[in-house]
Formats: C-alpha cells, structure tokens, sequence
C-alpha cells in the first residue's frame, strides 16, 4: 500500500513539473549577426556591427567570350597582382594565332570575292550592249521589212507573200529581244547579287576575325587596383598563370578603385530606425584591431530579408568609408562601431 502511494505521488509530481516548464523558442536558422548594444564607460551607447569592405567602383574581367573559337583559350600575358593601373592599360592577352588565321583566310576569300563581282559586273555590261545591239538590228530589219510591204501592189504574188513573211519574221524577232532583254538582266542582276552578298558575308567574317583578335586584348575600363580571381585551371581552382588553357567566361581579374572604399553590413529592423542619414560611424578593421577609420551611415537596402521561423526582418546597410587608407582591400572582415545620442531623436555629432 506504501508503495502504491508513493508512486502515484511520483506520477504527481513529474506532470506539475511537465505543466509548469516552458518550451523552447525555435532557433532562426542562417538569422543575420546581429548589431550589438554596447554601453560605453562614459555612459554612451554604441551600435556594433559586423560587415565586409568593399569598393564603391570595381569592375570584374573575364576570359572573352570568342564566335567559333575553341572552349578553351591560352592566356599569353598577365599583369602581376597588386598592380596600380590606368584607364586603358593592357592586362592581358590571349593567343591570337587560330583568329588571325581566319582573318587571313577571310581576307583572301574576301579580295578573290571582290574580283569575281568586278568581273562579273564588266560581262553584264558587255552582255547587255551585245543585246542592245542585236534589238537595233531586228528593229532595223523589221522597218525595212514594213518598207518593202508598202510595195505589196507593185509587187507579184510570191514577191508579196515573201516580203510579208520576212516582215512577220522581223516583228517576231524584235519582240524576243525585247522580251528576253528584261529577263536576261533580271537573270545577270541576281547573279552579281549573288557574288555580292558572298562577298559582304566574308567581309563580315574578316571583321568578326580582326574584331576578336582585339577582344583577346583585356585593358582597364577603369584606374585602380588589380586582384587576381580565383579560376578554374587543371581541374583545381586557383590564380591564373601565363600559359594556362582557361575556360571561356570564366573570372580572370577585378580592379577596384582603393581611394572609396565602403563597408555593407547586414543590420536587424530595430536597429536600423536609430540609424539616420549622415549619422557618424567608426570602422574597424579585424586584420588591424588598431586601426580606426571614420565613416558615415549612407543608406540601405528597400527591400528587407527575412530567415526561416523568425519576425526579424534584416536590410543592407551601407557605411562610406570617408579616409582611404592602404590596408583598406575589399572582402576583408570589419566592425562598423555607430555612437548613438544621449538625447531621443538627435544624431549623434548634431548632423544628420
């Protein structure tokens, strides 16, 4: 009986604990850092928040995509990585010898095109005045005919009937060439037309040709920097060299321009309402803990993301990094440090 009532009072006791214990909330899942609230000594809040550097102008260069050129090119010359260049200098070449051979080829086709049209052109014109002659002579016969049938009543029976036939010959006569002479320049004109087109099509060729020898030349759409990309090479992935076979499209270089440089950081909606245009910031940069750069907030993203099972919705905030400095490299890890105002409402510095 002891025991019957010592393990109902067991079965009591763990279902209270069950009803009292309260579950655990879901955990976001790929939730966004957030920005960290920080008190400092002298009684200032401060936003913390985690983002990446990156440069306010950068282009990236690929390996040019060539028509009728192999999937992979040969890469001749590099510029070495780290290099300050200039708007309009050469970063690299590929090996042009499979486009200057279709140039050529083009070419010849193209010169031997053009002297089949010249000389097809010369016999049209011949043709057609051999033509225009042979039509003044039947029309020349036929008026000498008609004269002949105005004789008819001088003239015997056989003389007449003669006369009319060569007269009915002559008519006839004219009219084929005139009718032919249509049809024959017709046929003469689409002839040269043809040559012509094939002409202009091997000209167009020749064109594309020389056009992509110098699309195999990549120069600088901009001043700045040069970073090699990561690129497929050998079935592994790694900084292209000189004489690599690399596939085309893929990333060869970027170039930045170092002197505007920014930081984006993804920041939660609560704190983005105490964050105005112009406010303030400081940037640090995690490589060199002891580095401070000043910067300001300059706006951010419309639209919001928001991960799974979580209300917290999260926007892209940009940071303009207002002194550039030469550790400043884009990718690089930093902590955007914002000081918020004692006062509800004013900007921290007293500009907005």
């Amino acid at each position: 009986m002891g025991r019957i009532a010592f393990g109902l009072l067991t079965a009591v006791l763990i279902g209270l604990a069950a009803g009292c214990s309260r579950p655990t909330p879901p955990i976001a899942e790929a939730a966004a850092p957030a920005a960290k609230i920080e008190t400092t000594p002298a009684g200032r809040k401060e936003i913390r928040i985690t983002g990446l550097v990156q440069a306010v102008h950068s282009v990236k260069l690929v390996v040019p995509q060539i028509q009728g050129q192999i999937s992979m090119m040969t890469l001749t010359r590099l510029i070495p990585n780290g290099t300050r260049v200039k708007e309009g200098d050469l970063i690299a070449t590929f090996d042009p010898t499979q486009q200057m051979d279709a140039a050529r080829e083009a070419q010849a086709k193209f010169e031997d095109l053009g002297h089949q049209t010249e000389q097809k052109a010369a016999e049209n014109r011949a043709s057609k005045e051999k033509r225009l002659v042979d039509l003044k002579q039947a029309e020349g016969d036929l008026a000498k005919a008609e004269l002949e049938l105005e004789k008819r009543t001088v003239l015997s029976e056989i003389d007449r009937l003669q006369s009319e036939a060569r007269a009915e010959g002559a008519r006839l006569r004219a009219a084929s060439l005139k009718k032919s002479l249509e049809q024959r320049e017709r046929a003469e004109a689409a002839g040269l037309r043809i040559l012509e087109l094939q002409r202009d099509r091997q000209k167009i060729a020749m064109q594309r040709a020389q056009d992509n020898i110098r699309r195999l030349e990549l120069r600088a759409p901009l001043a700045g920097m040069v970073v090699h990309e990561m690129t497929r090479r050998a079935n592994t992935y790694g900084h292209a060299q000189e004489g690599d076979q690399i596939y085309r499209g893929y990333p060869l270089v970027s170039i930045f321009d170092p002197s505007e440089m920014q930081v984006l950081c993804g920041i939660n909606e609560p704190d983005l309402v105490s964050l105005l245009n112009g406010r303030p910031a400081s940037v640090h940069l995690d490589a060199y803990p002891d580095l401070e750069l000043p910067a300001k907030f300059v706006a951010s993203s419309p639209v919001a993301s928001s991960p799974l099972n979580t209300p917290i919705k999260t926007f892209i905030a940009t940071f303009h990094i207002e002194r550039p400095d030469v550790h400043l490299l884009p990718d690089l890890s930093a902590a955007v440090v914002v000081t918020l105002s004692d006062t509800p409402g004013a900007p921290a510095g007293g500009s907005q």
